[in-house]
């Protein structure tokens, strides 16, 4: 990544960075001459400039990628576990580094930052199993001396499309189990926070990841497009924590009884009129700003939207200003009561610091309203009831449950994946659906003559 410079009016000259794409173990600028500017959600300020993708560009790296897949595909489970051990040090190692590249783009938190990132390195951990991971099965005798096994075998070449509002851990989520099972890896992270990808193919590669196994490309709908089409073999807190733009973020709080309700809005308002909002670099913030002025204006406009359709908004942060960062991306807490099902801001997901309070009378209808709403990522129950907690475990459909636990993302080691509209396709991320989802299937059915035997062997065999 090379840097030019630029004076901004009254201001300090503000160096751009100019961010590649990473094909063939290297950076490279790439062949299209489109790019997208980068900003500090904290100033305003541009601070870097990413290359879009073309197709070629995706050909490009598609093409480094088939040349490395069967090489890769051929190395024993055990060195590639090796090989992501070394990376997952590295991690360990720098955590902090790649903590502040995430702050400087996105805008959230250095603590928040350091988070997502632990929860990435957990799936790093769990791919290191690889050994244990792929194993395959066999059945002795299914016919008369006939015994049938199967295996799990690499797709080839695959890709990862992760969105803005974490740049470090949802591509962690994909490409550690894709790297185990022996696959190649194409990642278009988000064009609006892209360095921390380049940083991270940079650092596989001195774990001593083969080059062409790990590729970035940079860009918009352009580079998805040529992604999705070309020939590859597959594709690919709660309320206000990172200012809302968590999938995962409970937006729509459902107390059960008006006293109920009127208990948690008197705890709620206080709370968020006293978040401490602030650039991600200050350590006492607990929110940043929003990733770019588009989605600040988005957001606006749902709050905008609530009122408009009769909602009680309590905590309005569309006032808010940062002194010192006017030109900053911020945006205070909000608290809208009184919310009903048939509005705009329950029934879309706002990715943003704003909660809404659904009021239910009895837990049947606060649980049929879940059940009835289009998407099904996650929910929790807070509660002292344990049968209540077990009937709405079983009786919930949604494919990720907390029981008072906010954001109930599930550790490495299991699958996480909503249901409804909340998911695509067949499989989850990460754990064993993620081995799954990039390994196929093979099955064998195998007879040996009898009388056949090989001489004796004297040396120890190994795992190499």
């Amino acid at each position: 990544m090379n840097a030019s410079y630029r004076t901004c009016a009254n201001k300090e000259v503000v160096a751009v960075t100019q961010i590649k794409h990473y094909i063939n173990g290297k950076q490279v600028a790439g062949r299209n001459e489109r790019t997208s500017s980068v900003f500090n959600p904290a100033t305003g300020e541009q601070t870097g400039l990413v290359p879009i993708a073309n197709a070629a560009d995706v050909a490009d790296a598609v093409a480094a990628a088939t040349r490395a897949a069967p090489g890769w595909a051929a190395t024993t489970p055990l060195r590639r576990a090796r090989i992501l051990n070394r990376f997952l040090r590295i991690l360990e190692e720098r955590i902090d580094t790649l903590a502040d590249v995430i702050v400087a783009e996105h805008g959230k938190v250095h603590s928040d930052a350091v988070g997502e990132i632990q929860r990435g390195m957990e799936v790093v951990e769990f791919a290191t199993a690889a050994p244990q991971l792929l194993k395959g099965e066999l059945t002795e005798n299914v016919g008369t001396r006939v015994d049938s096994y199967s295996t799990r075998q690499p797709l080839g070449v695959v890709a990862g499309i992760t969105p803005f509002n974490f740049p470090a851990m949802v591509p962690m989520w994909m490409f550690p189990v894709a790297l185990a099972c022996g696959n190649a890896f194409i990642l278009k992270p988000s064009e609006r926070d892209p360095s921390a990808s380049v940083i991270v193919a940079e650092w596989l590669k001195e774990a001593g990841l083969p080059d062409g196994v790990f590729g970035v490309v940079h860009g918009d709908k352009e580079t998805v497009d040529a992604l999705l089409h070309h020939p590859v073999d597959a594709l690919m807190g709660a309320a206000f924590g990172s200012a809302g733009e968590r999938c995962m973020a409970i937006s729509v709080a459902v107390p059960v009884g008006e006293t109920t309700a009127n208990r948690l809005i008197s705890a709620l308002e206080p709370k968020i009129r006293s978040l401490k909002i602030g650039p991600g670099t200050d350590p006492e913030a607990e929110m940043g700003p929003l990733v770019t002025k588009p989605h600040l204006d988005k957001v606006r406009g749902y709050i905008d939207a609530g009122v408009a359709e009769g909602a009680r908004l309590l905590v309005d942060g569309r006032g808010f200003k940062m002194r010192g960062y006017e030109d900053g991306y911020f945006i205070g807490g909000s608290l809208f009561d009184r919310v009903t099902p048939n509005m705009k801001i329950y029934k879309e997901e706002i990715f943003g610091p704003v909660l809404s309070v659904v009021r239910a009378p009895d837990y049947d209808t606060a649980a049929r309203m879940i059940n009835e709403h289009e998407f099904g990522n996650g929910t929790s129950i807070f509660t002292r009831d344990g049968d209540a907690a077990r009937e709405f475990a079983h009786q919930i459909k949604i494919g990720m449950v907390g029981i008072n636990v906010p954001i109930p993302v599930p550790m490495a080691f299991h699958s996480f994946g909503g249901w409804k509209a909340s998911i695509f396709g067949d499989h989850y991320m990460h754990g064993p659906e993620g081995v799954r989802f990039y390994t196929r299937l093979k099955t064998i059915t195998s007879r040996w003559p009898t009388g056949i035997r090989a001489g004796a062997e004297f040396v120890m065999p190994t795992m190499s």
